[in-house]
């Protein structure tokens, strides 16, 4: 029974809504030209939207309607606040009350250690996202409407791209996608922000938010996340623009400040945003590994980015740290991570790397091409990034049906296969000699 688990649970609640919203997209009403889309491309799209992702084989301003765009920004808004927190929601407003089994439905989505948290917490992440998505769209709808020159296009818009930034979604509804905004200073800065608070996660959010901004009163995720994210946001615009200074075709013929703001840009969205004011296919070969790297990291847990996540990068650093010191146990800002804590980590990379394994080695067959851009779209898509070398425009269904099975376990499948790796303990009434095989 799904319900029994958790975490079966969360897959089914997933699996569900995306089969919902694939089904809405193949309705002729939410095609530009009136014709119901072909399977493959609408679970390609609903899935890539509900899992917060941004790839999509068709251009998103030109194959879609109206209809089809709203389906799509709704799509974005329920995969960014958590179908578990939906479902949840939904729960509520019908029972009156939170029941046991619902509250650990929603837990795999929280990570939080207290049920009797999950009510509160659902409260304050809706109102968390509502009000950041609403000052967002108050900064770019102006803007928009600026420069479009059109009030009902510019609210649509800025509207669209407050809560895709947010949601780290990466779906842009120009035909030429950012590039008409990349002059554009104040909407440049408002996605990367938007962004950038999307990829905290909601236990930063909610721990900023009730400890206004103290640090003495960070916990110890609050304070691994924010330190390894901004170490991750500085190295990557750092190297980007070292990669990217004189390239042309990139942003080799901006001026200086404009080059450092887009610099910084690239940096955030190849993470988990999505968002590109350049063609990725346009980049260094350089600049491309920096990019598989830094979207494999991803943003932090129980946030609208993807990837590995970064307090997993920064437990497995300190358990290296602690191995070349010589120390028994990892510790952080006076405190112990407990060696279940690594164990999870590696387990986390280890599921990531093979899923990225597997479906390169797949595209490579289906497509014939060499490793790079089969490479590059598959890290993007497990890590729910967007960004592409332009390979999933051109991949035939069976490709589209793999990177739409990649993202959904990169959305959902990281957090239940953790969630389920916290979980599971068994206890044993003995225990082995101990045996140490050769290692390096």
């Amino acid at each position: 029974m799904a319900g029994s688990s958790p975490a079966r649970a969360a897959l089914l609640i997933f699996a569900v809504v995306t089969a919902l919203f694939t089904s809405l997209l193949m309705m002729p009403w939410a095609a530009e030209s009136g014709r119901p889309a072909e399977l493959h491309e609408a679970l390609f799209v609903a899935t890539s939207a509900v899992s917060v992702t941004g790839l999509t084989p068709v251009n998103t301003a030109d194959h879609w309607s109206l209809a089809g765009e709203i389906v799509i920004i709704v799509a974005i808004q329920v995969g960014g606040l958590g179908i578990l927190t939906v479902a949840s929601l939904l729960a509520a407003s019908v029972t009156r009350s939170l029941g046991l089994k619902t509250k650990k439905i929603a837990q795999e989505g929280w990570k939080t250690d207290q049920l009797g948290e999950v009510t509160s917490l659902i409260k304050i992440v809706v109102a968390i996202s509502l009000i950041i998505e609403a000052v967002l769209a108050l900064v770019l709808v102006p803007r928009l409407i600026h420069l479009e020159g059109d009030v009902l296009s510019g609210i649509w818009h800025g509207l669209f791209y407050a809560i895709s930034a947010f949601n780290n979604a990466g779906f842009v509804i120009h035909s030429e996608g950012l590039a008409g905004l990349d002059h554009d200073p104040l909407s440049i800065w408002a996605i990367m922000i938007g962004v950038f608070l999307g990829s905290l996660g909601f236990p930063v959010l909610f721990a900023l938010w009730r400890t206004r901004l103290r640090y003495s009163r960070w916990n110890l995720h609050t304070r691994l996340t924010l330190e390894v994210t901004v170490l991750l946001m500085v190295a990557g615009a750092g190297l980007y623009a070292v990669m990217e200074w004189n390239n042309a075709q990139t942003i080799g013929d901006m001026g200086f400040l404009e080059k450092l703001q887009n610099a910084l840009f690239a940096s955030v969205n190849m993470r988990s945003g999505g968002f590109s004011v350049v063609e990725s296919n346009l980049e260094n070969p350089q600049t491309k590994l920096i990019s598989d790297a830094l979207m494999f990291a991803g943003g932090g847990s129980a946030s609208t980015a993807g990837g590995i996540k970064v307090t997993t990068i920064a437990v497995i650093w300190l358990a290296f740290l602690a191995e070349a010191r010589g120390d028994t146990e990892s510790t952080a800002h006076e405190r112990t991570i407990p060696a279940s804590a690594v164990r999870v980590a590696v387990s986390v990379v280890a599921m990531g790397a093979t899923l990225v394994l597997v479906s390169t080695l797949a595209l490579m067959t289906i497509t014939g091409q060499d490793m790079e851009r089969p490479l590059y779209e598959s890290i993007s898509a497990f890590a729910t990034v967007g960004l592409t070398s332009g390979l999933t425009a051109e991949l035939p269904p069976a490709g589209l049906y793999i990177l739409s099975g990649l993202m959904f376990a990169g959305r959902v499948g990281i957090i239940t296969f953790a969630a389920a790796l916290t979980v599971r303990q068994r206890s044993t009434r003995y225990r082995y000699p101990e045996g140490r095989p050769i290692l390096g």
